[in-house]
């Protein structure tokens, strides 16, 4: 059948559904089972084989399991008691971090499709004659699916019902102008996609309008579908930061392997066996090159957004993450983010008072009757159940009902009392509403409306003291409604606006506000202590934007407000001179967005950016983070969005933040310990060969060294606990390397210092046993523990004793076993394969004192201000 050219109805009979009861619960199941789900056919997942095979993909393993086997070989062809224990020990350390790797990509990959599923797309669905919300996946053909403006278009579909609807169809027309959309459209059989106008098309969304429509196909069938072969190609790209490693390892790579290749070099110069000298070089090859830090990196990433994720920031893309450590700008909107969205009826004046009276449980009689009147000539509701409030109809008249409901008066029972027998709705041209109650067995008229115009339809009334009530009101952002009456003998049975709203008496006056969320103002105290300066972009009027503004600390001595039409008056270079002092936005367009983010900018700084509506879009793709509201949010919106704030909430946006330094920070730490600790060990290789002609360690024991102490405490060092302090430094500028501020030349000196470590244990033990085995057995003892040692060291610039010991349960428990570990190869029979040898207990004591040298150092160092990752 070809849907576009059909009869509706005959299209809604062929599915056997119903327009408007659509499927049944029993067509549903039959359908999922013929046509399975609405998903685009994904990229097949690599199996644990594959992803066990690709971790040998990496030049240094293959490297390392060519030395296992010439090692392997040689074994065969010499013989010996223990040759076979070092080419078997190479290939379990390499399967046990093949294992540890293929772990780590699937913890990452759930956690990132744990989020994807908080991300899947919704839509609105009739079945079995009710509407509700289900993942676009569970959509069949032959689902009655409602749409409207900002919602994407789930399926292919044909439309039942249209008002006004047009959909964004570039993705597969590349017409840039939103198509124009009608249920009785005439289309031919034969018309290209971009003119088929009764039909809408999965994956484009709805930018204007609303209608209904029958699912024609889902999935693969869909037109989306016939070009998801293209969509395949498309690869989840590395974040900067994995890039700069990635390029790091190389560059280290290509040292290591010079430095081997002079070693090798020296040791046949001097006459070392061959294959010692081989197995010494490789193994300091692979061991100086931290080849698991990108996956580290990505383990941590994941782990960090799985945690933000939360605390109801929900991450779409890896970047973000980064880029979230270094805002310095937020642009929120007001309504719902900063505040409640929920207007809330404050004060109110009754005629003849000089003053407002504040509305709380208790009011005065007076105020209590001006808000019951106010309450019968509502539409409003608000249901109250379980201690929740849901308010339905508009929010002005529902804060009116929760100010009688504070004061033990329902709706219920004002209306019971008080019977409405006529009214005249609110409309935008008289800005008044209506109602005629039976109160005390009069015909009373109720009228409320805006002040202005409700002043002139006042016969009686103390109007001057109104009007500067009005005003004050207002001054204090408050949304105010004037509230008037008359009695009346009869009323028309079509009784007019000239008839019912003149000659009233004023009652007084209701003041209400949407007020700040609780928490935004410590959100903002705290944005501004880290140096991120929040700005204000907003819908609402000037001077109610700019009161909130000042409640919540964003508007300060200096700061200003400025509406969009003072904005468009403004050429790009006024507004790059004057973006700094402005604070509040009000009545701003979605291109008046656009040019406040590239003028920030433009200043160099990295902008976070709030929206919610369909034409947010194109600013949110402009700012360095794009948030949308997870709530009051638009399907087009999030698409466009970096990350959903499944909670509307600004706190939100600052605990994303808070939480993105620290997993920058994280990072930057297993980085620096990683690269120190590997420094260390090529260093001490390098020039124990060219000093001694000798090897302070060998290939197992340097192996073993790398996989019990950098693999897992380095990870648990990446989940360390964010810092109290990280809210109290400067943003990170974004151009910033992972090195500034000194990093880099921290972690050489880091470096030396283990390997002036390990010099120094192979020197001491060499010389008190006489024996190189015992040198080594030192070395290996201090390069090991020390090591351990200094990923305590790295968790903060304070103190280690300041900054606590057991504050990361993980780090603790991979600490304790990486020393066990290297403890049964010190002490039991496994000690032989490895060459190491049984020391006397003063040399012991000796290693220990070694292996707290990084310690004492570090915090002489941290005492002295010299260990710093950041400004």
């Amino acid at each position: 059948m070809i849907y576009h050219s059909e009869p509706k109805e005959l299209i809604v009979e062929e599915f056997g559904s119903d327009q408007e009861r659509g499927l049944t619960a029993e067509q549903v199941t039959a359908k999922l089972t013929e046509f399975g789900p609405n998903k685009l056919r994904e990229k097949k997942k690599k199996t644990m084989l594959q992803r066990f095979l690709d971790q040998f993909k990496d030049v240094m393993i293959l490297i390392l399991i060519a030395a296992a086997v010439v090692s392997f070989v040689i074994a065969i062809t010499e013989g010996g008691g223990h040759a076979f224990f070092e080419p078997l020990l190479i290939i379990v350390i390499v399967v046990i971090n093949a294992i540890m790797g293929v772990m780590q990509e699937s913890k990452a990959e759930k956690a990132l499709d744990a989020l994807k599923s908080m991300s899947a797309p919704k839509a609105r669905v009739i079945r079995g004659g009710s509407e509700s919300v289900i993942d676009a996946a569970e959509l069949v053909p032959g689902d009655i699916i409602k749409l409207e403006a900002g919602d994407f278009v789930p399926a292919d579909a044909r439309i039942l019902r249209s008002s006004g609807l047009k959909s964004e169809e570039s993705a597969l027309t590349g017409e840039s102008v939103p198509s124009e959309k009608d249920a009785e459209a005439v289309v031919d059989s034969k018309a290209p996609l971009g003119d088929r106008a009764n039909m809408l098309f999965s994956g484009c969304s709805i930018t204007y309008g609303s209608g209904t429509a029958i699912v024609t196909e889902t999935g693969m069938n869909t037109e989306m579908g016939k070009i998801a072969n293209l969509l395949d190609s498309e690869e989840e790209g590395q974040t900067p930061l994995q890039k700069k490693l990635a390029d790091l390892g190389k560059y280290l790579g290509i040292i290591a392997l010079a430095a081997c290749a002079i070693i090798f070099v020296v040791g046949v110069l001097s006459d070392i066996p061959v294959m010692e000298i081989f197995m010494t070089a490789v193994s300091l090859a692979v061991s100086a090159i931290p080849e698991g830090l990108p996956a580290i990196v990505t383990i941590v990433l994941s782990i960090g957004v799985q945690r933000m994720a939360k605390k109801n920031a929900i991450i779409r893309r890896l970047p973000a993450v980064e880029t979230l450590g270094c805002a310095s700008i937020i642009c929120s909107d007001k309504t719902g983010t900063l505040t409640q969205n929920r207007m809330t009826l404050v004060k109110a004046w009754v005629n003849g008072e000089r003053e407002t009276e504040d509305i709380g449980s208790d009011n005065s009689n007076e105020v209590r009757r001006l808000i019951a009147c106010g309450v019968l000539c509502s539409d409003g509701s608000v249901l109250f159940e379980d201690g929740k409030e849901e308010h339905i109809g508009d929010p002005t008249e529902t804060s009116i009902i929760v100010a009688a409901y504070k004061n033990g008066m329902t709706k219920e029972e004002l209306n019971k009392q008080s019977p409405r027998i006529a009214e005249l709705p609110f409309d935008s041209d008289r800005k008044l509403m209506t109602s005629v109650n039976i109160m005390n067995g009069k015909k009373v008229v109720i009228v409320k409306g805006a002040f202005d115009v409700m002043a002139a339809r006042c016969v009686s009334g103390d109007i001057e003291t109104a009007t500067k009530i009005n005003e004050a009101m207002s001054s204090d952002a408050l949304r105010v409604l004037a509230i008037g009456c008359k009695v009346v003998e009869e009323i028309s049975d079509n009784p007019t606006s000239e008839e019912l709203e003149n000659g009233l008496s004023l009652m007084g006056l209701v003041g209400m506000i949407d007020p700040p969320r609780p928490e935004a103002k410590a959100a903002v105290a705290v944005c501004r202590q880290a140096g991120i300066k929040p700005v204000m972009i907003t819908g609402d009027h000037v001077v109610t934007a700019s009161a909130i503004a000042r409640e919540l600390g964003i508007m300060e001595e200096g700061d200003r407000a400025m509406t969009g039409t003072q904005l468009d008056e403004l050429n790009d270079a006024e507004l790059y001179e004057q973006v700094p002092e402005i604070a509040v936005y009000a009545r701003v367009s979605p291109e008046n967005k656009i040019r406040i983010v590239k003028a920030w900018q433009h200043r160099g700084e990295v902008v976070s950016m709030t929206g919610d509506g369909v034409n947010d879009a194109p600013a949110l793709k402009a700012a360095d983070i794009g948030c949308a509201m997870g709530i009051t949010g638009t399907d087009v919106a999030k698409g466009a969005a970096d990350m959903t704030l499944s909670d509307d909430n600004f706190a939100t946006i600052v605990d994303a933040v808070r939480e993105g330094r620290g997993i920058y920070a994280n990072i930057k730490k297993v980085v620096g310990f990683l690269l120190g600790t590997n420094i260390g060990e090529v260093v001490c290789v390098f020039l124990a060969m060219l000093l001694w002609r000798k090897s302070p360690l060998m290939s197992m024991q340097l192996l073993w060294i790398n996989l019990v102490t950098d693999s897992l405490p380095a990870i648990a060092l990446g989940m360390e606990p964010v810092e109290t302090d990280i809210m109290d430094r400067e943003p990170k500028p974004k151009d910033e390397g992972l090195f500034a501020h000194g990093y880099g030349v921290q972690i050489i000196l880091q470096g030396l210092m283990f390997d002036l470590l390990a010099l120094t244990a192979f020197y001491l033990g060499e010389t008190l046993t006489g024996t190189n085995e015992g040198g080594q057995t030192l070395a290996f003892m201090v390069l090991a523990l020390s090591q351990v040692i200094q990923v305590f060291n790295m968790r903060s610039e304070k103190s280690i004793f300041k900054y606590g010991l057991f504050g990361n349960k993980k780090l603790n428990l991979t600490a304790l076993a990486s020393i066990l570990l290297v403890a049964v190869v010190l002490f039991s029979p496994l000690r032989i394969p490895f060459s190491l040898v049984i020391l006397p207990g003063k040399l012991y004591l000796i290693g220990v004192g070694l292996c707290l040298v990084p310690l004492l150092l570090m915090e002489i160092a941290k005492a002295l201000g010299l260990i710093k990752q950041h400004k």
